[in-house]
């Protein structure tokens, strides 16, 4: 397969690859020149970039935003298997059924249907596999975030004499959970005014939006 041919068949995965990198890049580089500045106004050490990237400081950062990020998708996944909004190309039609709906059972034994599908091996939990695999990445994220925020709790807490806290201590505390929080409402504000304007609105040529010419009320594609 040509490299132009592979570049066109994933494009959109290593756009947002790049643009990923390219964030997280300016995160580490901002948030390093931000740790050591405060870091050095309080008379502490300074950190080298490759330090800062496994720093507390940096690791909450990073997956307070995560969590939040696989918390909306999985539950946008599961919520709209059951839920509708009338008009927006986010939701299934109001009534009747799509092929995402049909019993994967059917297709046992198809040479093209993936390999739990085509062998009816495990195929309860591979019909579920998307929405698992989300919550998982959410329940480790909000983990190593509440681990990396105790790092940054703790170093914060020494400089100014305070006594440490135990990792179920910090993940009980009101900081840790005013941070998720913070998060999360606004993965669910963005996705509740995407399933709202794509009611009123359109994108042409993108799979997000209805066609420019169907009417409001069109339900889904």
């Amino acid at each position: 397969m040509s490299l132009r041919r592979r570049l066109k068949e994933n494009g959109l995965a290593l756009s947002m690859a790049a643009l990923f990198l390219l964030c997280f890049v300016g995160q580490a580089i901002t948030g390093l020149q931000h740790y050591n500045s405060e870091a050095a106004d309080h008379g502490l050490s300074t950190l080298s970039f490759g330090g800062y990237l496994t720093h507390g400081h940096f690791v909450e950062a990073i997956f307070e935003n995560w969590e939040s990020e696989f918390l909306q998708m999985a539950l946008f996944v599961v919520l709209t298997v059951f839920l509708r909004q009338k008009g927006s190309s986010e939701s299934k039609p109001l009534t009747g059924t799509k092929e995402v709906d049909e019993d994967p059972r059917k297709h046992i034994g198809e040479p093209q249907a993936p390999w739990p599908v085509r062998t009816g091996r495990f195929l309860g939990v591979y019909s579920h596999s998307l929405a698992l695999a989300l919550f998982g990445m959410f329940f480790v994220s909000l983990a190593v975030h509440a681990m990396g925020g105790r790092i940054a709790y703790n170093e914060e807490q020494i400089a100014h004499g305070g006594e440490t806290v135990s990792l179920l201590v910090y993940a009980s505390s009101s900081r840790f959970w005013f941070e998720s929080f913070q998060n999360w409402q606004s993965e669910f504000l963005s996705v509740g005014v995407l399933i709202v304007l794509s009611i009123f609105l359109r994108e042409r040529g993108s799979p997000q939006s209805k066609p420019v010419h169907a009417p409001h009320a069109a339900t889904g594609d």
